[in-house]
This record gives C-alpha cells, structure tokens and sequence, in this order.
C-alpha cells in the first residue's frame, strides 16, 4: 500500500495520503447537489436579514462608542489635572 484514501468526517471530501511520507497527494471536495431556485432564494433572505442585524449592531456600538470615549476623555483630563507634582517627561526622551 503506497497510499491511503481517507473521507474527512467534517466535510465529507475524499483526500489521498502518501503511506510513506504522510503528505497529502489529491483533494476532492464532495459533489453538491445543485439546489432549487426556492432554496437559493431563501439562502439570500437569509444572508440579507444577517447583514442588516450585524449592520445594525454595529451602528449602534458606534454610537454607544462615542460616548464612551468622551467619558474616558474626562476621567483622563480628571487624572492629568490631579497629577502635578511629577514633571512631563516626553518618551521620545527616554532614548
């Protein structure tokens, strides 16, 4: 036996291994059943509720962001004010 033929368990796809080295000599994926016109269309919708659902998470973390970061600013300035007693030190001095 100079290779072996192995179905892979994830994607039913049939792939070829050399005995000796254990390197991988061909791939082929598994046939697809072409589907029904019905059935793409369905798989579309599906996509399109998908990207409108992350579109709009996305939208409103923007939005949730901009605050955020405006509170942050705040407590930074906060911090910046309380601090006087050490001396800026730029860190492009510390070369």
């Amino acid at each position: 036996m100079d290779k072996f033929s192995v179905i892979c368990p994830c994607c039913d796809s049939t792939l070829t291994i050399d005995a000796a080295t254990g390197a991988l000599i061909s791939h082929e994926e598994k046939k697809k059943a072409a589907a029904s016109f019905d059935e793409l269309k369905s798989g579309l919708e599906k996509q399109k509720e998908l990207r409108e659902q992350l579109f709009a998470q996305e939208m409103s973390s923007q939005k949730d962001r901009e605050r955020l970061l405006e509170e942050k600013f705040r407590e930074a300035m906060k911090r910046a004010d309380t601090d006087t007693e050490t001396p800026f030190r730029n860190p492009l001095d510390l070369d």
